[in-house]
Order: C-alpha cells, then sequence, then structure tokens
C-alpha cells in the first residue's frame, strides 16, 4: 500500500494548481489561499484527531516534547516556506518552467539519503529515477517554450532544496509519530507561521464571493489534509527516496486536468513522458512484488529446513 498511497497524494497534489488557478478568477490572493489552505486543514485534522484520541489512547502512544517541537517545526520552517517560495516564484515565471525546477527535488532526495546512508540507490531506484525525471520533462517541455526570469528560477530551486530537507526530516519523525497526529501538526506550525506572516505584512484580503470559498473548500480537503495524510502514511512504508520518485506522478496529474478542465491541449510528447512517468512506478511495484516474494520464499524454506 506504501506505492499507493503516494500515488494518491500525487494525484490530489496535482489538483492544486488547477483548484488555485480558479480560486485566483474567483478573487483569492495567493497570500489568503495560503492562510485559508493550512488554517482551515489544521482545524480539520484536529477535529478528526480528536474523534481518534480515543483509539491513540488505547494505543499507549507516548510523544515526547522534542518530537512535538519537531513536527511543528515541520509545518512552519519546512511545509510554510516551500509554499511561500514556490508561489513567490509562481508570480514571476511560467508554471511550466516552475515546475521543471521544482521537481528536481525527487533527484535531490535520492541522491542526499544514499549520500547520509539513509537509503541504498538501488538499480531498480536508478531506472525508476531516470525514467520519471525524463518523463517529467517531457511533460513540462512539451508544453513550449517558456520564459526565464532569473529570480523566479532561483527561488523555484529554493523551494525544491526546501522540500528536499522537509521530506528526510519528515522521514525520521514519522517513523515515531502516528500520521494523523504528525499531518496535524504539520499544519498546525504551517498555519501559525503564515498567520504570524499575515500579521506583520498588514493581514489577508477576504473580500471575495462563495466561489472562493468553494475552490479553497477543494484546496483544504482533496490538496491538502488528504494528500499530506496519505505522503506521510507512504513514506512511513516506502522510504524518501521511492516517495520522492512516484511523487513525480503529480505535474503529469496537473497537465492531464488542466488539459480536461481547463481545455489546454495534450502533445505526443507530453502524453510520452506521462507513460515514462507511469513505469517508473511499474519499476518500483514490480521491485516490491520480487522482492517480497523472495522474502517470502526464503522463509518458507527456513521453515521448512527448521522443521526437518
Amino acid at each position: 500500500m506504501g506505492p499507493v498511497l503516494c500515488l494518491v497524494s500525487a494525484v490530489c497534489f496535482g489538483a492544486l494548481g488547477i483548484f488555485g488557478k480558479l480560486a485566483f478568477e474567483a478573487g483569492v490572493s495567493p497570500s489568503a489561499l495560503l492562510l485559508i489552505r493550512f488554517g482551515l486543514a489544521a482545524v480539520v485534522m484536529a477535529a478528526f484527531l480528536a474523534i481518534r484520541r480515543d483509539r491513540l489512547t488505547q494505543r499507549k502512544i507516548k510523544t515526547p516534547g522534542k518530537l512535538l517541537a519537531a513536527a511543528l517545526a515541520l509545518g512552519a520552517l519546512g511545509y510554510a516556506a516551500q509554499a511561500s517560495l514556490y508561489f513567490e516564484a509562481l508570480h514571476r515565471m511560467d508554471a511550466s518552467l516552475l515546475s521543471l525546477v521544482f521537481y528536481l527535488y525527487p533527484l535531490l532526495v535520492t541522491v542526499t539519503a544514499v549520500a547520509l546512508g539513509r537509503d541504498r540507490l538501488t538499480p531498480a531506484k536508478v531506472a525508476a529515477l531516470l525514467a520519471a525525471s525524463a518523463g517529467v520533462l517531457l511533460v513540462l517541455l512539451g508544453a513550449g517554450g517558456v520564459a526565464i526570469d532569473p529570480i523566479g528560477v532561483i527561488l523555484a530551486f529554493a523551494s525544491a532544496v526546501t522540500y528536499t530537507v522537509y521530506i528526510l526530516c519528515s522521514d525520521r519523525v514519522v517513523r515515531r509519530m502516528p500520521p494523523l497526529l504528525l499531518t496535524t501538526l504539520v499544519l498546525t506550525g504551517a498555519a501559525t507561521a503564515l498567520a504570524g506572516k499575515a500579521l506583520l505584512s498588514g493581514g489577508v484580503g477576504l473580500g471575495f464571493g462563495a466561489t472562493g470559498w468553494f475552490w479553497l473548500g477543494c484546496i483544504v480537503i482533496v490538496s491538502t489534509v488528504l494528500p499530506i495524510l496519505a505522503f506521510f502514511t507512504g513514506l512511513r512504508r516506502t522510504g524518501p527516496s521511492a516517495a520522492a520518485i512516484l511523487s513525480t506522478f503529480e505535474p503529469v496529474v496537473t497537465t492531464v486536468l488542466a488539459a480536461v478542465l481547463l481545455h489546454e491541449s495534450l502533445t505526443i510528447t507530453q502524453l510520452a513522458g506521462g507513460l515514462l512517468v507511469l513505469s517508473s512506478v511499474v519499476i518500483l511495484q514490480t521491485r516490491r512484488r520480487n522482492w517480497s516474494m523472495r522474502t517470502h520464499t526464503a522463509s518458507r524454506q527456513t521453515l521448512s529446513s527448521e522443521l526437518v
């Protein structure tokens, strides 16, 4: 289920750009979008956590104060910072080029995790990473030429680096904390940081209508609460590099949704890129299945030898 959950997360995050564009058309500003997105998501997760609290108590989960602080910091210093850098870059450059720069993060995550000794660079992961990266390039470059803003590129790369650190830090925390609790704390940390930023900058405008609130609701539930929870649960089962590679399915989803909902055309190059990204998922899934089968066979052989 780990890879499946990572794909669910990617699909939901892939809809974020579409919902965001529709929200902007309804009069929602980027600063208001970010604050409401994380604020309402934190409230939703806190309510859900309160409902499930009895089950967590029965499991006798102990969470040290330092771990709680680390989870809040992931949101305040990691997720909020990454989202802010991303939307600042979006104001300066074309969305396709922004995605192209931002989706360097799977490569950054994989290389950094291997360099830190926290993951192994297996042939399957190398093949999946190359296929996913090539697929993303085809999907994004297939849209045609784009204008380049140096500051925007720097902001986009900073967003990718921030998200890399966020994933690697999350990998350490998620193994010591239930995904539901971690998601709630991360969202709370992000909302608190963005609220502080809004107060210092003079607040955010909320003078938009019901349509804006509808798209914000879609952003909160479909593209924030669900994908973050799915990603943390999938990350716990797959590891950082595999989770990052599977997340490259996100720009493919964005491109397809843009074609369907915003009437943007898909080129043959983009379709070929989407197939390459899908092939990376198949590679990882096949590798995990073969590993599981070998482990199961080895266990049965060991049991048989012990019985003999």
